[in-house]
């Protein structure tokens, strides 16, 4: 019988491998349905020579090729080929047995015809050969030249003709064998049919058993089972087991292969991208490294912070330009090269300089002056020293920010400015830390970087103004920045290196220290930066006002003049401030007046007459802080700090008739102002005998006691000594002495007790026309202090008890109309 084969290599076959290690090439036979692949089995009577195979089975009818290495592998397949015989061949069981015995193969074999032998280039022996029958292996007789053994043939039982569930068995079978081969390699469509039209029952069984992807061990087993039909069923449970492996695998892979795919086309869009910035000069990104080298190389950090850029660009440029984390990492990279370590602008030690520019750009303002010249004279002589944290505190519009600027200049220092206005984000102190979206340095370290040097002058406006909430609080933040034992290694959360704060020159700015937190209160220097007198208005308006409102309004310089009395004027009818933020904008209001004559061709006149002034800001704004006289029993002025600077009090109070020990307040008084007054009136009863009130007046008069501006709340204890002497004055009819104020809290003792803001409030009585002043014994130590210019024109009288009040302010004389 002569068999046509076709050998269809379905992965390649490497020659260089030892024997039988290879992998297995199918090929396919066309076979008649009733072929016996057993023929001449019966005519070399029991003993065979054995060729032992190495993770290898062959099966009845099916061909394989193997490679042929071991010296008695060889002799014996010369042998068959020269005398023309069959050989048996059996599955080795280790395949690193090089002398393999009768315990080390397989029991069952297969009778196999040499069919033929191919000399390869490289030296090597491949065997084609094809399996007729089983047999059983029962000894080995040969061991020398190479192995032979006596052997028993096995039947196999075929099932019936007519057999349906074997006839859809055996076509599952076929189905399933395409499917996996066509899994490993596309198949040729001849070979497809061949498969599908072949009947033979043996071999198409066989041929699927031979080609399963499976361990030698379960092929060996398959070829154990001597019953086809049984053979069939366990072939196509591996089948079906080892299907869906192989289609798992391709699905796998697929999804591999698509991610490849995506991953190969970004790979060579970005090679693109890589060639063309090359081709424009070279890759950014690398340019940028480079950059950020050679900034480094020029900083003069420690070694410590040295190491850590080290670190942190070695990691830049392991990261992709298209990963997240790339900006994320170049953006802290940028900010450790950006900030100045080290680096310091020379200070300007010239103490004349310094205090020129400080009297050319304000106008007063000695203490702080002051101070600053001595931080000068110091480190003139000393060379180095920890910066002073200042605190200047005052009503708004007396120069506190703009006086950084000033000191930035004297000093020849960089200026920045953080507005901490409405600050309730620790963050924005200390910044936030790296692991979120969007993270930045604090506040502080970005001006730090603005300023380009490590000893600018700082400016933190408005710190009476930071609150806190859920997202901490800020001023405890503040009080490492602001503490000259702390800030020399400030921790930035973002940064996380710390940075040297120490040769900073901080200056707060608050208008009311009442509310900033103690502890950073007493990290500060507290200077007071109390209102100007009218005087100083005036020199303010002069030297600074009106050149920068000419300029900005495109006004020929000196083109315009201000008489003193104009100024004078502008100040007491049109502004009512401690400060001269107000004052600025009616000089500018009368500007623009200015500026729209000249542009519409109109001469400007030669200077702003006091009558004029209706013309450019309309009619008088205040007049109500003037003091009205005496002529009314009851009626006191009292002296209170606002956020704006002091103003005048007057305490109304009235009788009528009633069934006395009524008290009624009015007028927008807070809880410690009524409490003052009912305090007053206690002491006034208490007290009647002294100050010549009869008994009977406290049971039929009612007490009414009023602040006029209603509308405006007022609070606080320095009321306490107007309203016993306007309480005296109604029960008593007297007068009160003409232009007299006063101010002190009192006690129910009748003690007179020390109140604050002193000097804004003798600037608001001297505003008022006020003459005399009653004040605490103990605030007489806030008087010495003044400026005596603020002084001029006034007489105090300092008391300690509310009787030496009423003495002083109390005139015997009635009033011209008495009640009683």
């Amino acid at each position: 019988m002569r068999n046509k084969t076709r050998i269809l290599h379905l992965e390649p076959f490497d020659c260089n491998m030892r024997e039988n290690m290879g992998l297995v090439v199918p090929i396919l036979t066309e076979c008649d349905a009733d072929e016996d692949f057993a023929d001449g089995t019966d005519m070399f009577g029991n003993t065979l020579p054995i060729l032992p195979l190495r993770n290898m089975v062959l099966f009845p009818g099916v061909i394989i090729p193997v490679l042929v290495g071991r010296s008695k592998s060889m002799r014996l397949i010369n042998d068959a080929v020269k005398k023309k015989k069959l050989i048996g061949v059996v599955g080795q069981k280790e395949i690193n047995v090089e002398d393999p015995q009768l315990e080390d193969l397989y029991p069952v074999g297969v009778v196999a015809d040499v069919v033929k032998v191919l000399e390869l280039p490289d030296g090597t022996t491949t065997v084609i050969i094809q399996g007729k029958k089983r047999f059983e292996l029962n000894e080995l007789v040969e061991t020398n030249s190479y192995l032979s053994g006596r052997v028993t043939l096995l039947e196999d039982e075929m099932p019936g003709k007519n057999d349906r569930e074997f006839e859809a068995l055996l076509s599952t079978i076929k189905e399933l064998t395409i499917k996996m081969l066509s899994s490993v390699s596309d198949l040729p469509r001849d070979f497809v049919l061949s498969i599908k039209n072949n009947r033979n029952v043996l071999y198409v069984v066989n041929f699927a058993c031979n080609n399963i992807p499976v361990s030698a061990a379960e092929k060996q087993d398959l070829l154990v089972i001597g019953d086809i039909r049984e053979r069939a069923f366990r072939l196509l449970f591996i089948m079906n087991r080892e299907y869906q492996l192989v289609e798992l695998k391709n699905s796998i892979q697929m999804k591999t292969h698509e991610d490849i795919n995506q991953q190969q086309k970004e790979y060579f869009l970005q090679q693109q991208i890589k060639t063309i910035q090359e081709e424009l000069g070279g890759n950014i990104n690398e340019l940028e490294i480079r950059e950020l080298r050679e900034k480094a190389g020029k900083k003069k950090w420690s070694q410590a912070v040295k190491e850590i850029f080290e670190k942190e660009v070695r990691k830049l440029e392991r990261l992709h330009s298209q990963s997240p984390d790339f900006s994320v990492q170049t953006q802290y990279v940028q900010t450790i090269v950006n900030l100045p370590w080290n680096e310091y602008s020379k200070d300007n030690f010239n103490l004349s300089h310094a205090q020129r520019v400080l009297d050319r750009d304000h106008y007063g303002l000695d203490k702080v002056k002051e101070r600053i010249i001595e931080h000068l004279a110091v480190l003139k002589l000393k060379g180095d020293m920890k910066s002073p944290i200042i605190c200047l505190y005052g009503p708004p519009g007396v120069g506190k920010t703009s006086l950084g600027r000033s000191v930035a200049e004297a000093l020849n220092r960089k200026y920045v400015r953080v507005s901490l206005g409405g600050l309730h984000d620790e963050a924005e102190i200390r910044g936030h830390r790296r692991t979120y979206v969007g993270a930045l340095c604090g506040r502080i370290l970005q001006n730090i970087m603005k300023a380009g040097k490590s000893n600018p002058v700082f400016i933190l406006d408005e710190i009476d103004k930071v609150t806190n909430d859920f997202k901490g609080d800020p001023a405890s933040a503040l009080l490492e920045v602001l503490d000259p034992e702390q800030n020399s290694a400030f921790h930035d959360n973002y940064l996380d290196i710390d940075y040297d704060l120490s040769r900073v020159m901080f200056i707060a700015t608050a208008n009311n220290l009442n509310t900033i937190s103690q502890p950073l209160l007493d990290r500060m220097e507290l200077i007071e930066v109390s209102g100007y007198i009218m005087e100083e208005k005036v020199q303010i308006a002069s030297r600074h006002l009106i050149p920068k409102q000419l300029e900005l309004h495109g006004l020929p310089k000196g083109g315009v003049k201000f008489r003193k009395k104009v100024l004078q004027e502008i100040v007491a009818s049109y502004t009512r401030e401690s400060g001269v933020r107000e004052l600025d904008k009616k000089i500018a209001r009368i500007m623009r007046k200015l500026a729209r004559k000249l542009a519409a061709g109109t001469e400007l006149p030669a200077e702003i007459s006091p009558d004029s002034l209706h013309e450019y800001l309309g009619a008088v704004e205040y007049t109500r802080d003037k003091y009205q006289g005496n002529e009314y029993a009851g009626v006191v002025i009292g002296l209170a700090w606002t956020a704006v600077g002091g103003e005048i009090l007057f305490v109304e109070s009235s009788l009528s008739r009633g069934k006395g020990s009524k008290l009624t307040l009015t007028g927008n008084l807070g809880d410690v102002m009524k409490e003052s007054a009912m305090l007053a009136l206690e002491y006034v009863h208490a007290h009647a005998q002294v100050f010549g009130i009869a008994e009977d007046m406290f049971e039929n008069w009612n007490v009414h006691i009023h602040v006029p501006e209603g509308a405006i709340p007022k609070d606080g204890p320095s009321a306490g000594v107007t309203m016993v002497t306007a309480l005296v004055s109604a029960f008593t009819q007297r007068k009160v002495r003409g232009g007299i104020a006063m101010t002190g809290e009192i006690t129910l003792r009748g003690r007179v007790l020390p109140v604050g803001g002193i000097k804004e409030k003798i600037l608001a009585a001297k505003r008022a026309g006020i003459k005399e002043i009653i004040l605490c014994r103990e605030n007489r130590k806030d008087i010495d202090e003044i400026n005596a210019e603020y002084l001029a024109g006034l007489t105090f009288h300092y008391v300690e008890d509310i009787r030496e009040v009423v003495s002083r302010a109390l005139l015997e004389e009635k009033v011209s109309a008495p009640l009683f």
